[in-house]
């Protein structure tokens, strides 16, 4: 009885098999929507509350005249002295009330500095695991002739929220509106942000860093967010770089995800990563925050991982230099172009994967696909495309396996994982039993030895 004490103790503390030390985490920031409610709970700060969002009322139609902008700072400064959570509080990515959260955030920075419009008003304080199993995850992608952007795409098929959200904004960006020849761009930036906001990002995220070695991967992957709707211009003129930034800070959550970017990807000589703050993951999520916004950037062509915002410097006079730098933060960067190369640095296979269960054919992905491929392109590769998409369906009609692998959505019950999302398998999921199987077994053994012991 012992020996089965000792085993109980150790299962259900979970040191047996295997586990991690529990490190104390630091501690968040308040929410900035639970720090506004402590200040209407105070007529005072409800009142300088109130005068700040009419001071940013104001700002939005018009500059602030000295004397009002004057009295306006003044405000703020007495608000945040007397409730200094106002000026820490922070916000949380894809939550139900982030853009109140932001607003809030926002409201009280009625006139921020450069350096304020580089901070992140997001909370990052948490130790993210996940970001860092997808990135360690990516090192076990094979690189070669197989299509990964297919295999990226069957993952997300194989889980039914990925699925359905993405066949979710496939519809929402190339449906045209009623009597034109556009889409909503709203509505397609909408359902962008509620794809990648609520699919977990190992799934997100492989869709859209997925790594290719030949053009019929890159234009999967470069088509994946719908240019023609999602940041393209019908008449294919680009805007100036600086007039999208512009616009972008008037919009509370556009500012945010431009700030979050800024602010995760600053380039560093210093780590190894080249990133200041030496997470590539943290640069790979806010760099798809942006994805649904305005700013919304995207590979520029079919054979290469370059990014690039869809906007130009022409006409910005004195400020070109600034135009220019804004532009270089992707096409220049090295903190962001490393972390993108990262998820799909070739590494050897772990040992343990499983295989994923039999596919069985559904039609909701090939219609997505069918979306997708109806998609316009740039001008600069319309020709090419048009060939390289009639063979890649070519190849898929001659190889009638890998086209049934990317229709596929087996049982929802089943879910593919980390370990297996990169897998030279067909990328599909994995039983969610396997893992605890062995211990289990162990454990009854070792019950059925000590009640015959007894």
């Amino acid at each position: 009885m012992i020996l089965l004490g000792i085993v109980l103790v150790l299962f259900f503390s979970g040191v047996w098999p295997s586990s991690a030390p529990i490190l104390p985490l630091p501690p968040s920031p308040t929410d900035c929507v639970e720090a506004h409610h402590e200040c209407l709970d105070e007529p005072r700060c409800e009142a300088l509350y109130r005068g700040l969002e009419l001071c940013a009322a104001d700002a939005a139609v018009s500059p602030l005249r000295e004397q009002a902008a004057s009295e306006c700072l003044e405000r703020q400064d007495v608000l945040l002295a007397k409730h200094p959570s106002l000026l820490s509080c922070k916000c949380h990515r894809g939550f139900r009330k982030e853009e109140q959260c932001l607003h809030i955030y926002w409201r009280v920075r009625l006139l921020p500095g450069e350096d304020e419009l580089e901070i992140s008003p997001y909370d990052d304080t948490i130790v993210d695991t996940r970001m860092a199993s997808l990135v360690a995850a990516s090192s076990f992608i094979q690189l070669d002739a197989e299509n990964q952007c297919l295999k990226a795409a069957q993952d997300c098929g194989l889980y039914e929220k990925c699925g359905s959200l993405r066949s979710e904004y496939v519809l929402a960006c190339t449906k045209r509106v009623p009597g034109t020849n556009r889409c909503n761009q709203h509505k397609c930036h909408r359902a962008l942000r509620r794809f990648l906001e609520r699919v977990p990002e190992e799934y997100s995220l492989g869709v859209l860093f997925c790594p290719c070695t030949n053009t019929l991967c890159g234009e999967r992957r470069r088509k994946t967010i719908v240019p023609s709707c999602s940041y393209q211009d019908m008449d294919g003129l680009q805007p100036n770089c600086l007039h999208q930034q512009s616009f972008c800070r008037r919009d509370d959550l556009c500012r945010s995800r431009l700030a979050d970017f800024l602010n995760n990807c600053q380039p560093s000589l210093l780590t190894a990563s080249g990133c200041l703050k030496d997470s590539a993951g943290l640069c790979l999520r806010a760099y798809a925050g942006l994805i649904g916004t305005i700013m919304t950037p995207n590979y520029i062509s079919n054979s290469s991982a370059d990014v690039s915002l869809w906007c130009n410097c022409e006409g910005s006079g004195n400020q070109w230099q600034d135009c220019q730098r804004l532009q270089r933060l992707f096409t220049h960067n090295t903190c962001l172009r490393n972390a993108i190369s990262w998820m799909g640095s070739p590494s050897l296979l772990p040992v343990d994967i499983t295989q994923p269960p039999p596919p069985r054919p559904s039609q909701i992905l090939l219609q997505e696909d069918e979306l997708l491929s109806s998609n316009h392109l740039p001008e600069h590769n319309n020709i090419v495309e048009s060939e390289e998409e009639e063979e890649l369906t070519q190849k898929e009609e001659e190889n009638g396996d890998e086209g049934d692998q990317f229709d596929v959505i087996p049982l929802y019950s089943e879910r593919a994982t980390v370990s297996n999302l990169g897998s030279s398998g067909t990328g599909g999921a994995a039983s969610l039993t396997t893992g605890p199987t062995k211990p289990i077994l162990l454990l009854l053994a070792l019950l059925s030895a000590t009640f015959s012991w007894g």
